[in-house]
């Protein structure tokens, strides 16, 4: 029968996994499969896994309780293997590695920072502070000017935005960067100027999330930082 998996830890983990339920309509109970010293937390696999916002719920919360009590190795959402044997038989195989990345990721939790630019503000922030963007927007306006006026105008304003968000994602990367004992950053994308995770031991989690608030608060208008954690590992495992 297949299983879905959520997360793998030590035998010595609490496992309190109290009234807690798995994904499915209706919720699958959940489970214990044990192999060697570790044990991973698996539920009966639905026949129609979707990603529905109560699965992806259901996911995160069985994690979210697990790691409260103790490291684990968080699995990604839809992980399903094919029996209970099939869990066992990976968990003895890869015991060794699995307890020693447990052991690394023991007393750590992940933050996710996300930067968000408002366009509008940027752009008025453009030609507010660069004469050339301001000369060619006037000419440009209401459909003045050349092709190759507005075609300078477009460059300009591109280069000046994209100047702006590489200079905000390195001062916020610049100023978690020594609370953290290691990173995950996505290139910068037309959504976000910076996308982040950080693996923080837990006696600087509070400073790193006092500093995330800080440069939030910074910025102020156009600029939103979105500061997540802590959290399960999940980028880490």
């Amino acid at each position: 029968m297949p299983v879905y998996v959520y997360a793998i830890t030590k035998d010595s983990h609490p496992l309190d996994l109290g009234e807690g339920k798995g994904v499915g309509d209706p919720p699958e109970e959940l489970s214990v499969v044990r192999g060697g010293s570790l044990c991973a937390v698996v539920s009966e696999a639905p026949d129609d896994l979707s990603v529905a916002r109560q699965d992806l719920e259901a996911h995160h919360t069985v994690q979210e309780r697990l790691w409260a009590d103790g490291p684990t190795l968080p699995l990604s959402f839809g992980f399903v293997a094919e029996d209970e044997d099939a869990v066992r038989a990976v968990l003895e195989e890869r015991e060794q590695l699995f307890a020693q990345r447990l052991d690394e990721l023991a007393g750590r939790a992940e933050f996710n920072v996300k930067g968000v630019l408002d366009e509008d503000t940027v752009l008025r922030a453009v030609l507010e502070q660069n004469a050339r963007a301001r000369e060619l927007n006037e000419l440009t306006r209401e459909g003045g000017g050349t092709y190759e006026d507005r075609l300078a105008l477009g460059e300009l304003v591109a280069q000046e935005v994209q100047g702006r968000q590489d200079a905000l994602g390195e001062e916020v990367l610049a100023a978690l960067r020594p609370l953290a004992e290691a990173e995950q950053v996505a290139p910068p994308s037309q959504q976000y100027f910076v996308s982040a995770s950080f693996l923080v031991e837990e006696d600087r989690a509070e400073e790193f999330g006092q500093t995330g608030q800080e440069l939030a608060e910074r910025y102020g208008e156009g600029v939103e930082l979105r500061l997540r954690g802590p959290l399960p590992p999940y980028s880490f495992v």
